[in-house]
């Protein structure tokens, strides 16, 4: 979440009334993430959770997102559920923005997961995939293999203002994921985006996931390996294997990895890795002026990548192959 467009009060003010949920008596910009635009709104019915959607959200694409997440709950999965205005739409515009309110979900996110937080992910995550196997809507995953090496020409030529040889790194990784990645393994909708910043817990408690929007139709191993990367490295870039071991037993109790995803998990995460690593070069350039974002640093991904080339397999993350 993010603040990249600013809205007035009477601008909320009259897209509300287009709602049932009363009248505004507060709202405010949320700075955590990097992709739309957020605010915590407070009207006389409750809280809510406006969101603008901006850069790489392209509004033909909320129809998948917005439906992904009734699907969800409908099945079971506690997720935020988008609000339809008094025309029946659960999509308008604002600050010429696509725009949706959605429901508030309580809890918070937590800074240090330990592994019992690790593990509730892991259960939960294995449950979301499930839920998706029936939902009838696919959406391309355009930040895959395919999509990076485009990304990357989007900063190319200022890499290694971050660092030095960055450029040639990136370059190199690219190249071989591009030869190696893995094939047709169990697909069906991932969240792709699943950090600890996307799941609220109460207590030890996991009291739901947020932010679907890079949910999309991908290899379901490819899921957990975005978690490992999110969630089992310690503050110095160091992998935490007990961490690691209580999310990969957690998924597989209630969704079982084939040989071919166990095999397959240290690639994967390996091109996880590379994906946010460019994503979050993109971002260190492109954020605008007066952006209420806080910027991510891309070398902490570029940390996680080495570590994951050195991996020859499933066991060093902490699960028997």
């Amino acid at each position: 979440m993010a603040v990249y467009t600013d809205v007035t009060a009477e601008e909320l003010a009259d897209f509300l009334a287009g709602y049932d949920i009363g009248e505004l008596l507060s709202y405010k910009g949320i700075a955590e993430g990097t992709e739309n635009s957020n605010f915590l709104v407070h009207t006389s019915a409750g809280n809510y959770i406006l969101t603008l959607y901006e850069k790489r959200v392209a509004a033909k694409d909320l129809p998948f997102f917005l439906g992904l997440m009734q699907h969800l709950a409908s099945r079971g999965i506690t997720c935020p559920q988008p609000i339809e205005n008094k025309k029946g739409d659960a999509q308008g515009q604002l600050a010429g923005r696509p725009a949706a309110v959605i429901t508030f979900l309580d809890g918070l996110w937590i800074r240090r997961p330990s592994a019992v937080h690790c593990a509730a992910l892991g259960e939960a995550l294995a449950k979301l995939h499930l839920a998706g196997l029936d939902f009838g809507r696919k959406r391309h995953n355009a930040l895959s293999v395919d999509g990076w090496r485009p990304l990357f020409e989007h900063c190319r030529e200022r890499a290694n203002e971050v660092h030095r040889n960055l450029r040639e790194l990136i370059d190199k990784e690219l190249t071989t994921l591009k030869r190696d990645w893995p094939r047709g393994l169990p697909e069906g909708v991932i969240h792709a985006d699943l950090f600890p910043d996307n799941v609220f817990f109460l207590g030890d408690t996991l009291s739901g996931m947020i932010d679907f929007y890079f949910a999309c139709t991908d290899a379901l191993a490819y899921d957990v390996a975005v978690c490992l990367n999110a969630w089992c490295f310690e503050p110095d870039h160091s992998y935490n294997m007990t961490k690691g071991r209580a999310l990969l037993q957690a998924y597989t109790r209630v969704r079982a990895l084939g040989d071919d995803e166990r095999a397959a998990l240290p690639r994967l995460a390996r091109g996880a890795a590379l994906r946010f690593l460019l994503t979050r070069l993109v971002d260190w350039f492109d954020v605008p002026p007066g952006a209420l974002v806080r910027r991510k640093d891309p070398m902490e991904y570029v940390r996680k990548l080495r570590f994951h080339q050195k991996i020859k397999s499933v066991n060093d993350y902490g699960i028997e192959e």
